[in-house]
């Protein structure tokens, strides 16, 4: 199954470590997971149309710089990603969970601090750029909250045998 390579790729050691099952159908958790998912539908609509406005702007003739072009498929297969980590956090894996929590809180970071590169993005990437960082902090947030890291403690490490 490609689900399962992708598992064991992207989880490393901790790839086959579930929460208890109460923990994950958890009101609490379940609702998390809700609102980390609609907003990434935001993320998405977001990337979206940062890359219709390339395109547009592109057909009247203006020039859009490579590093737009870039960013804006960047932005959509980051979305994608962070897709499939919720997809698999859902369903329990703990790897899943903290990638999706640490790049939900390193990528706006980032984001910001390239965006505020002088002359790299037109004002309307710019823009766009600082409410993907702000959505993501959204995301981060609810992924930090008490619940969500008590449900998804950090396992305790295997001996090495």
């Amino acid at each position: 199954m490609i689900a399962e390579h992708l598992d064991r790729l992207a989880g490393g050691r901790n790839f086959e470590i579930r929460i208890a099952e109460e923990l994950r159908i958890h009101p609490r958790t379940r609702r998390a997971f809700n609102a980390v998912v609609w907003i990434l539908c935001a993320e998405l609509l977001v990337g979206s149309v940062a890359i219709v406005v390339g395109v547009v702007l592109a057909m009247a003739g203006e020039s859009v710089s490579w590093a737009v072009w870039f960013r804006g498929l960047v932005v959509f297969g980051i979305t994608v990603t962070l897709f499939y980590f919720v997809w698999r956090a859902v369903v329990g894996y703990y790897w899943a969970y903290s990638r999706l929590r640490l790049f939900s809180s390193i990528f706006p970071i980032v984001t910001l601090v390239i965006a505020a590169i002088p002359g790299m993005y037109p004002f309307w990437m710019i823009a766009q750029q600082v409410f993907f960082s702000f959505l993501l902090f959204g995301v981060a947030s609810i992924l930090w909250s008490d619940h969500m890291r008590k449900a998804f403690a950090k396992p305790a490490r295997r001996a090495l045998v």
